[in-house]
C-alpha cells in the first residue's frame, strides 16, 4: 500500500489528510485495527524510533508512551519491585510479567497523568501480558513489530472494536534525507543518525570521573528519549525509566524545572504517606492519580478544609507535610540528568541536585561551562560533556 487516508488532519477542520511514499514505494506500517490519525502516526513514528534506538542501545525490549509528539515516559524491561507495581496501579494483576510488560507499565507509570491517553511504542512483538496492561488504560493505540494472537484479541477488544492497531516492518530503513513542508516552502536536512552508545559518554569533565555502567545506560536512555523530545528538553532517568521529562520549553532552566518537578512526583508516589492512602473501591485509576498529584501539592490543606476529600478516601487523610516531602525527596539519589544542548547557567545543575541527580550529560560549548562544572563539583557530580546538539523539532 502506497497511500493510507486519515480521517483529518491535526485538526478536525484539516479535513483533507493522508501519508504517503514518493516514488510509489509501499508504507512501512500496516494499519491493522482502528483507524490512524495524523497526530497518531507522527507519535507512532516518532517513538518507534525511541524504542528501535533504545533496544540497540541496552539489549533491553522498550517502551514509550507518546503525548503531541513527545514522549511522557519511556523505559527499558527491567522487573518491577513490589512498590513500583504499585504506584504503577498494576499490583492486583495476577500473571507472569514479561520484560516488554514491565517496560510498557514503567513507561506509561513514570507520569500518568501526562500518559492518560496515550500512543504506545514496542520495540518487539507484543504479548499477551503487554496487551493485558494497555487494555486497562486511556490509549489511542499501539505501534509494535508484530502482535501474538492472543494479544491481538484483547487490544481489538478497546474502543468497541476501533482501537488504533499498527504493524511496522521492523527492518525498514528511510532515507538519508528527509523533508517537510511549511507555509508552502520545503524544509530538506539530514536525518540525524546519531549513534548513542557508551563511547558518547568518554568526555567526563568534573573532578569526579567515576561514571558506572548503570548510569551509563540511564544517560542513554536519557539522550535517546531526547532525540524523540521536542526541544528545549531534558530528561531524568532513573534504573532504566524516563522519570521526567521536560519538553519544549523556551528556557533551558524551564524544562530543568519542569522535568525535576514530575520526576519529584514520580519519587513522592513511593512514599508511605501516598502508598497507604485510604482510597474507596469505586475510585478509578485515572482518578487515584489525579488525587494522588493534588494530594503531594502545595495546596492540598484546601481540598482537606472543604470536605472533598469525602468523595474520594473513606477517611480523611493526615496533611504530607512540607518537611515530609523534603526528607523523603533527599532520599532520592543516582538520578541520571540528559540535555538536549548546553546549560548555560550552574542554576539548572542546582535543580538537578534537588532531584537526586548524579549523573550529567551534555553537549557543552557554553561561555559558562566553568560555571556548571564547577557547580557539579560543589555536589561531587560526574558529568560528560557529548559535543553534541539533540534538538529536536
Amino acid at each position: 500500500m502506497n497511500e493510507y487516508g486519515l480521517k483529518y488532519g491535526c485538526n478536525p477542520n484539516q479535513k483533507e489528510a493522508r501519508i504517503y511514499m514518493e516514488g510509489g514505494a509501499d508504507l512501512p506500517i500496516k494499519v491493522i485495527n482502528g483507524r490512524a490519525g495524523y497526530i497518531n502516526l507522527l507519535d507512532a513514528f516518532n517513538g518507534w524510533q525511541l524504542v528501535k534506538e533504545m533496544k540497540k542501545a541496552t539489549g533491553l525490549p522498550s517502551a514509550t508512551s507518546f503525548k503531541h509528539v513527545s514522549p511522557a515516559g519511556a523505559a527499558v524491561g527491567t522487573t518491577l519491585s513490589d512498590v513500583e507495581r504499585k504506584i504503577y496501579w498494576v499490583d492486583d494483576m495476577d500473571m507472569e510479567f514479561t520484560p516488554l510488560a514491565n517496560a510498557y507499565a514503567r513507561a506509561r507509570g513514570a507520569d500518568r497523568m501526562s500518559s492518560f491517553g496515550d500512543f504506545i511504542s514496542l520495540s518487539d512483538v507484543c504479548d499477551a501480558a503487554t496487551a493485558k496492561i494497555i487494555k486497562r488504560e486511556v490509549s489511542d493505540g499501539v505501534i509494535a513489530p508484530g502482535y501474538e494472537p492472543e494479544a491481538l484479541e484483547i487490544l481489538k477488544e478497546k474502543k468497541k472494536g476501533n482501537y488504533c492497531l499498527i504493524e511496522i516492518d521492523p527492518e525498514y530503513e528511510p532515507k538519508k534525507q528527509e523533508r517537510k513542508e511549511v507555509f508552502g516552502v520545503v524544509f530538506e536536512q539530514d536525518r540525524n543518525e546519531l549513534v548513542i552508545d557508551d563511547d558518547f559518554f568518554a568526555n567526563i569533565v568534573t573532578a569526579n570521573k567515576n561514571m558506572p555502567e548503570s548510569a551509563k545506560r540511564d544517560l542513554a536512555i536519557s539522550m535517546i528519549t531526547l532525540k524523540y523530545t521536542q526541544s528545549n528538553s531534558v530528561c531524568y532517568v532513573k534504573d532504566g525509566q524516563a522519570i521526567g521529562i521536560g519538553a519544549g520549553q523556551q528556557s533551558r532552566i524551564h524544562c530543568t524545572r519542569l522535568a525535576g518537578s514530575k520526576a519529584d512526583n514520580w519519587w513522592l508516589r513511593q512514599a508511605p504517606q501516598v502508598l497507604n492512602l485510604p482510597f474507596k473501591e469505586n475510585i478509578g485509576r485515572a482518578d487515584r492519580d489525579n488525587s494522588i498529584d493534588l494530594y503531594i501539592g502545595e495546596d492540598y490543606m484546601d481540598v482537606l478544609a472543604d470536605g472533598a476529600w469525602e468523595n474520594i478516601f473513606t477517611k480523611k487523610p493526615d496533611v504530607f507535610t512540607r518537611e515530609e516531602k523534603k526528607e523523603w525527596l533527599a532520599k532520592n539519589t543516582g538520578v541520571s540528568l540528559g540535555s538536549d544542548a548546553f546549560f548555560p547557567f550552574g542554576d539548572n545543575i542546582e535543580r538537578a541536585h534537588r532531584s537526586g541527580v548524579c549523573y550529567v550529560a551534555e553537549p557543552g560549548g557554553s561561555i559558562r561551562d566553568d560555571n556548571v562544572i564547577a557547580t557539579c563539583d560543589k555536589y561531587d557530580m560526574v558529568m560528560a560533556f557529548t559535543g553534541l546538539r539533540l534538538f529536536h523539532h
